[in-house]
């Protein structure tokens, strides 16, 4: 096992469902003082319709106040649309679009509008976007871990639509807990059957979760070959579209202390991670 892991800081995650909106300079300082933090990467905002998700309208208006000198870290941000990854391309900044894909097809109403089929579609025509500007595409897989919708899952339905989207050529999946029901069984066998099966893949983790039930989720993962985890300052966070108040993210100074206790290397500025715990205080009150 790699005493290595990569660090994906979601402050995107955590601001869409905030209760009132942040002004635009008070997002430009927080995200900039992350990046002096040196995460892997960072999910900085959106593309999305401004109607559904109020919060994330100045992404466009953001990223270029970001200050990127001195920093490896690469920015991500979510599209929901081939439309959103068409303005998403234009910015240099931008490494990553992420795209949920959801399992559940009555979720991926919901959340994009679209079908599971049409998403597909979606899936394709961004993909395209991506190579023609050097961009990578992020599939999270929704409701990897089961729904609470009715819809049909089963850890194999998670596993065959993982097995399409890397016949297309995506190299990064994160199989994204959305409401929070995964537990070590299901995490243990998805995750032993992923990382030997598409060793070209890197297949990561976007847990929601309850106070009392994170490490277990990242220790499962990790313990069978997961070594990407995305997380949040003070674990704020969760899909607005999901309806669910009692899971949010991962608290990303939870997933520090793990590391530090398992001696897993984590190439962050300490100094510039306090810092911007402090800053995420002031800015979720």
């Amino acid at each position: 096992m790699s005493n290595k892991i990569t660090l994906v800081e979601c402050p995107r995650d955590a601001m869409q469902g905030w209760q009132h909106f942040i002004p635009t300079e008070k997002k430009v300082s927080y995200l900039n003082a992350l990046l002096k933090v040196g995460f892997d990467v960072l999910d900085c905002g959106s593309f999305v319709s401004p109607k559904a998700i109020p919060q994330m309208a100045d992404t466009k208006d953001v990223l270029p106040q970001l200050d990127m000198s001195g920093t490896n870290t690469k920015l991500l941000t979510i599209i929901a649309n081939t439309r959103g990854a068409q303005d998403a391309v234009t910015f240099d900044q931008v490494t990553y679009l992420g795209f949920p894909f959801s399992i559940s097809e009555t979720f991926q109403m919901r959340n994009t509008n679209k079908t599971i089929a049409q998403s597909l579609v979606q899936v394709e025509e961004i993909q395209n976007l991506c190579v023609q500007y050097g961009k990578q595409l992020v599939v999270y897989i929704s409701m990897g871990f089961g729904n609470p919708y009715g819809d049909e899952y089963n850890a194999e339905v998670a596993i065959k639509w993982v097995g399409k989207l890397a016949a297309m050529g995506i190299k990064t999946i994160a199989m994204a807990d959305t409401v929070g029901v995964a537990e070590p069984a299901n995490i243990e066998y998805l995750y032993k059957q992923l990382i030997p099966e598409f060793k070209d893949v890197t297949i990561g983790a976007h847990f929601h979760s309850t106070i009392g039930t994170w490490e277990e989720k990242i220790q499962t993962a990790y313990d069978n070959g997961c070594t990407s985890f995305d997380s949040a300052m003070k674990g704020i966070g969760g899909c607005p579209m999901a309806e669910d108040e009692l899971v949010g993210n991962i608290a990303t100074e939870n997933i520090v202390q793990w590391a530090d206790k398992n001696d897993i290397e984590l190439n962050i500025n300490r100094d510039a991670f306090n810092e911007a715990l402090l800053m995420a205080s002031g800015i979720f009150i």
